[in-house]
This record gives structure tokens, sequence and C-alpha cells, in this order.
């Protein structure tokens, strides 16, 4: 007698599950696509953009390896036109070091003026800012422009700057080049107080 009871309310059972799947069934199917749709879609995005980073890589080290053999001009070159369509954090280090390839290569004006667009660019942070000019800087010390300096590193050499060391040792540079011995020293002892 139990047996028929059983065989009852499994039939029952089964007749609620049908019932429930006939009235949900489709939106489980659904879910379980858009799931396996929107991974597919982000695996595919994540390769694709590790891709470009890495074909950015190769290219970037192309570009040092100019550098390396001497020529920094063509380096320059290359790192300001790859600064222009590369993507993540390129853009900036390659500005950076095509400044820096323009100082090696001799073009003290187009290299500080570069430095002073990536002082000037809005769009980075404060520190990077900052490093763009005490990078100015140092590229200007070798003409012995203390103005300019000056005037570059005046909020740079603060007492809570990342820079502020960098700041003062070339504002004590500068001040010791143009014979103000006074002024490197006051520079140089806030280095050493710091």
């Amino acid at each position: 007698m139990t047996d028929i009871f059983q065989e009852v309310e499994e039939d029952l059972r089964r007749e609620r599950m049908r019932s429930l799947w006939d009235r949900f069934g489709i939106y489980v199917v659904v879910v379980a696509v858009l799931i396996v749709a929107v991974t597919a879609g982000y695996r595919g995005y994540v390769y694709f953009q590790t891709k470009a980073e890495q074909d950015a890589g190769d290219e970037f080290l192309t570009a040092l390896d100019t550098a390396a053999a001497g020529d920094s001009a063509s380096a320059a070159k290359a790192l300001t036109t790859f600064s222009e369509s590369a993507p993540g954090d390129y853009p900036v280090l390659a500005r950076f070091r095509a400044a820096s390839e323009l100082a090696l290569a001799g073009e003290t004006e187009a290299s500080v003026a570069a430095f002073d667009a990536l002082a000037a660019d809005g769009g980075l942070a404060q520190r990077e800012r900052d490093l763009a000019r005490v990078r100015a800087c140092y590229v200007l010390l070798d003409g012995g422009d203390k103005a300019g300096i000056e005037d570059r590193l005046t909020g740079v050499a603060t007492e809570v700057g990342a820079w502020r060391n960098s700041a003062r040792e070339i504002l004590g540079v500068a001040a010791y080049q143009d014979g103000d011995y006074a002024g490197a020293e006051k520079w140089f002892g806030e280095i050493e107080m710091d």
C-alpha cells in the first residue's frame, strides 16, 4: 500500500517539476547562455588588451635598443611617435624617455620644452609633473640658467614634496655655479636637515 502512495507522490513531484520547468526553463537557459557569453567576452577583452600591451612593450624596447646603440635622436623620434598611440601608462613613460634622449642628443631646448610640456599636463599626477620639472632643471644645469631653474622648482622644493631634496640639490648646485655660496649652503643645509 505504501508503494502506491510513494508512486503517486513521485508522480506529483515530477508533474510539479515539469510545470516549473515549463514556466521558468527558458529563463534558466537564457541566464546560463548570458553567463557564458559575458565570461567569454570578458576573457576575450582581457586577451586582446594583454596582447596590445605586449606589442607596445616590444615596440618600446625596440626604441630603447636604438637609444642603447647611441642614436639618441632617432630614439627620441621613435619614442615620441610611440607615445601618441601606446596603451596604458606607456605614453607617459615614452614621453619622459624621449625628453631624456633629446637631452642626450644635445637638443637642450627641445628636451626642456618636452619636460615643460609634461609638467604642464594636467592629466598627470602632481608627483609626475614635479618629476618633469626636476628633470628639466637637471638639463638646464649645464647651461647655468639659474633663473629658469628657480622658476621651475619654486613649488617643488617644499617641505612635503616627493622630489624636494632633488629640487634642493639642483637649486644648491645652480646657486654654487652662480657664485652664490650662501644660497648653495642654505639649500644643501635643508637637505642635510631633512
